[in-house]
């Protein structure tokens, strides 16, 4: 039995060049039915989205998550940051996460599922664990984004701790929120396009 691969840890990958994000010009914030019709149409032309959530952080002992406040869907060309707050806006993307023959992949989509049942009254269709995948070719613990892009590009994904734990439940988001948001789902992307031998359009 071959042994398991390991991911290179915190200080190796610190040494490496940074991953190549997504700018705010390639990022659309969303938060009208409107404007959730118009991502979907584009949506439907790419057969694979790059795609995460985000909720707002809980800190006290029972308490429950009301999210997700937040859905990320991306392409190569663009990232979609859905706000939730707008109803017309939320039911356009619980049509998005339940269309059937669309690859939505992401890492740690568990949590993310869950919510989505409960908030959104929909199961996701097309759902695609990138940790799996992973798992499958050898490596014993999950991978997550930064170890993905890590091991496949060779390449350094940032992360802000203080985007991620910030309030997702705010009507106002900022732009560090936006870019955190938008290029957790676009790395997702590319790390399954890289996993599937997949030549990414840019």
């Amino acid at each position: 039995m071959p042994a398991p691969l390991s991911t290179p840890d915190k200080d190796a990958i610190a040494l490496l060049p940074a991953f190549t994000r997504l700018g705010l010009d390639r990022i659309a914030l969303v938060t009208t039915g409107m404007q959730a019709r118009e991502a979907f149409a584009q949506l439907q032309d790419v057969p694979a989205w790059g795609f995460d959530t985000e909720s707002k952080p809980t800190f006290k002992p029972g308490e429950k998550s009301s999210g997700p406040h937040v859905v990320q869907l991306a392409t190569n060309d663009c990232a979609w940051v859905f706000q939730l707050h707008d109803p017309h806006c939320r039911d356009v993307v619980a049509r998005l996460l339940e269309q059937p023959g669309f690859t939505k992949a992401g890492f740690g989509l568990g949590d993310d599922r869950k919510r989505i049942i409960s908030k959104l009254g929909v199961e996701p269709a097309g759902v695609l664990e990138l940790n799996t995948i992973f798992r499958e070719r050898g490596y014993r613990k999950d991978m997550g984004v930064k170890g993905a892009v890590a091991v496949l590009f060779n390449q350094r994904f940032i992360k802000s701790k203080k985007a991620a734990t910030s309030n997702w439940a705010s009507p106002r988001l900022t732009e560090a929120q936006l870019v955190y948001a938008a290029n957790d789902a676009y790395a997702a992307l590319r790390v399954w396009q890289a996993l599937m031998g997949v030549q990414p359009v840019i």
